[in-house]
């Protein structure tokens, strides 16, 4: 792990030339240690009816079924070893933010690929959308480990240059996407937290998995400003004048309740929820979210 360490700080990370080289280093770095699976589960899909015979667990019959031809039938289900984990980049502008050594941008891709590159080698399939205020480039899921270089180039040619709007590209995503699977969002979720909600649910109801990354700068966690200053949205380009002591506290609440809301969102609706400030080793975000995500087990469609 220490041949890594050095090369896995977020700083160094950020000068190293081209997506792919930073992902080779990240996963060294991971697989240098102790870690998990990406494959925590199996994803199962429906096979067949069978008739209900006495002493099989109730929980698996069709009462849908049932009502129609007043029957008892067993639903049967066979495993899969293959998950299919849909990848959405956030590459909105407030993404390119960036306090110090490594944008939001650039480590949430660096993040992104880094776990795709593990499943790939895992022999799942992994695809690629990047979003903004709608849906932009695509990549259909594929398990090849040529799918690699084109996950890696379509996050390099993005520059994130547009504002965000969650919902719409989060709605049509949800449309678009077929069979369950592993949906990940890659975001700093600066965006109303009901559209956030909604596409959460949307995944959801369809039977996928979810889980939220939150990419994080230090600077936006610890509001260490001092002084008065100008503060400029990045994205609609509003300023405002302000003491920033005044106004810290205020801030560190804001962000802490939005925080809160989302996450107990994602775990009422059973998604993962991790927060990946842009300071810390990517190489240690993965191994946080591998050991604290749930088993891929997609629930039926419409579960609650």
């Amino acid at each position: 792990m220490k041949e890594y360490r050095k090369h896995l700080d977020p700083q160094l990370l950020s000068k190293i030339a081209g997506l792919r080289l930073r992902v080779r280093h990240v996963v060294e770095g991971y697989l240098a240690g102790p870690h998990r699976s990406p494959l925590h589960g199996l994803n199962v899909e429906f096979a067949e009816h069978r008739p209900y015979s006495p002493g099989q667990e109730l929980k698996h019959i069709d009462w849908k079924l049932w009502a129609r031809s007043d029957r008892f039938y067993v639903k049967l289900f066979e495993e899969e070893t293959n998950v299919r984990a849909y990848f959405l980049m956030d590459g909105s502008l407030s993404m390119g933010y960036c306090s110090g050594g490594i944008s939001k941008y650039d480590y949430g891709a660096t993040l992104a690929a880094s776990l795709a590159c593990l499943l790939l080698t895992a022999g799942d399939a992994v695809g690629l959308s990047i979003l903004d205020n709608r849906l932009r480039e695509r990549l259909p899921p594929s398990a090849s480990m040529a799918r690699l270089d084109s996950f890696c180039r379509l996050l390099e040619e993005h520059v994130p240059t547009r504002p965000t709007q969650m919902g719409p590209p989060l709605r049509r995503m949800a449309a678009m996407v077929g069979r369950r699977g592993l949906i990940v969002l890659v975001s700093d979720m600066i965006a109303p937290l009901e559209e956030l909600v909604a596409g959460l649910k949307r995944f959801r109801y369809e039977g996928h998995t979810v889980i939220f990354i939150h990419v994080i700068d230090p600077a936006e966690a610890e509001f260490p400003f001092e002084g008065r200053l100008r503060f400029e949205d990045v994205e609609s380009g509003a300023r405002v004048n302000a003491d920033a002591r005044q106004i810290r506290p205020a801030y560190l609440e804001s962000l802490r309740l939005f925080r809160r809301r989302l996450e107990a969102a994602c775990r009422d609706n059973g998604a993962d929820y991790l927060e990946a400030r842009t300071d810390q080793a990517p190489d240690m975000t993965l191994v946080r979210l591998l050991a604290a995500s749930a088993p891929i087990l997609p629930p039926s469609r419409g579960a609650e």
